[in-house]
């Protein structure tokens, strides 16, 4: 549990000044109360263009959102907002020991309605919400992006990619299962899948740069037990069990009919193992599942084993997305939070649009991996704007391809020194959405 939390730090005062020059009001908006929370949750679901919510979706939500800060944006007279956003404080895992994390300022439900489009309400929710969580000394903020071309201008940079695999499972030639011994693969009910995933995923993120603790909804909604859900009784459960009992791994999927012959696709909403050979279990169990024609998955890291799991990896499809997104707000901090790989001196200037983390720096790694870091007039050995710092900062995006893009400026031994220091042993991923 982090020791910030968001809902003691107030609406952002900028924000709230120039939005009331537009005629708007921008608040905390207060979950405890039947009509806000009401309006909150319409104004989500409307934004991100899903069916209205029930009573029993709202209760969920409000439940959900009252760990969280919520602010929104409304017109004169109006219980419903026009523009919406959450944000609450987590840990984030980085490059270190296992557990080794950071605060982030996670921020979620962006909406803005159709009819208030191009006021400046995005603007003024975005840089709301970084310069309160820089007031909070929270260090970087991070979202997962329904949109990929919104949140450059803001400073976030896609940190955390990951991979979209289609399977042909005929095609793929099976995969070898693990010695009986060392787990077995057995279905699980519903309610029972809601702790297993919670479970697994709370072990397994603590050892996975760049991913965050779900919450309760999450899970339930992946069990397929929240109201309104169309697919809730096409929902299935298994999990990957240890020789000493211990559940290691866990997969909630959907069988699909296919319409052109007695076969279904499989459709994988979450999978998540701590060990190796949980993993290769449960993607043992997808892949050679009887009558199964595809397999889909998402949010897996770009290592993910799967293709060398199968005998034929033409059968694999590969879609590298952008995913994870990050924004540095205290450059020192965020850059001691993590170990790095490899020893590293050198200067670099970061230049920030909203004055957050605008500055120049020393960067002192040693054998040990630690970072020292120190504000500095010399001259730099590396430029780079906030946005490119951000996305370097887990070590997933690598600095000699944002040089080859124009996106920093350094010699090449510098970027490959960056590179080589930076750099993760295992891909970091993010296996939800926030």
């Amino acid at each position: 549990m982090a020791a910030i939390d968001a809902r003691d730090v107030p609406a952002d005062p900028v924000s709230e000044e120039r939005l009331s020059a537009s005629g708007l009001e921008y608040r905390v908006v207060d979950m405890s109360d039947p009509g806000q929370r009401r309006g909150f949750a319409r104004a989500d679901a409307r934004g991100f263009l899903d069916k209205e919510p029930d009573d029993e979706t709202i209760r969920l939500m409000g439940e959900m959102m009252s760990e969280r800060r919520n602010l929104g944006v409304y017109a004169p007279g109006a219980d419903m907002p026009v523009a919406t956003v959450d944000s609450w404080v987590t840990p984030m895992t980085v490059p270190g020991a296992s557990g080794a994390s950071i605060d982030l300022w996670a921020i979620s439900a962006v909406t803005v309605a159709a009819t208030h489009r191009r006021r400046g309400i995005a603007r003024n929710l975005l840089e709301g919400e970084l310069r309160a969580a820089a007031s909070a000394g929270v260090p970087v903020a991070g979202l997962t992006a329904t949109e990929a071309t919104i949140y450059g201008r803001y400073g976030f940079g896609p940190a955390v990619p990951v991979s979209k695999l289609r399977v042909e499972a005929r095609r793929a030639g099976g995969i070898s299962l693990p010695a009986a011994d060392d787990v077995t693969v057995e279905y699980i009910e519903p309610e029972d899948l809601i702790a297993a995933l919670d479970e697994v995923h709370e072990r397994a993120r603590l050892d996975r740069v760049g991913d965050v603790p779900g919450w309760p909804l999450r899970w339930r909604r992946m069990a397929g037990l929240v109201p309104g859900d169309d697919r809730a009784r096409h929902v299935r459960g298994v999990r990957a069990v240890d020789a000493d009992g211990v559940t290691r791994g866990v997969l909630a999927y959907t069988l699909d009919e296919r319409n052109d012959e007695f076969a279904a696709d499989l459709a994988i909403r979450h999978l998540d193992a701590e060990t190796p050979e949980a993993l290769r279990a449960l993607w043992a169990f997808a892949v050679n599942h009887d009558l199964v024609r595809d397999v889909h998955a998402d949010l897996r890291p770009v290592d993910d084993p799967l293709p060398w799991l199968v005998a034929n990896q033409r059968a694999v499809q590969n879609t590298v997305h952008d995913h994870g997104w990050l924004r540095i707000l205290d450059v020192p901090a965020a850059l001691a939070a993590r170990t790095y790989r490899a020893p590293l001196e050198l200067v670099l200037r970061v230049s920030d649009p909203l004055g957050l983390a605008d500055g120049s720096w020393r960067l002192r790694i040693g054998s040990d991996g630690r970072a020292i870091v120190e504000v500095t007039t010399d001259a730099p050995d590396l430029v780079l704007g906030v946005d490119a710092l951000s996305s370097l900062y887990l070590g997933g995006v690598s600095a000699t391809t944002l040089r080859a893009a124009g996106r920093i400026s350094a010699s090449a031994e510098v970027a490959a020194a960056v590179q080589d220091a930076f750099a993760c042993a295992v891909a970091p991923a993010l296996t939800i959405w926030y």
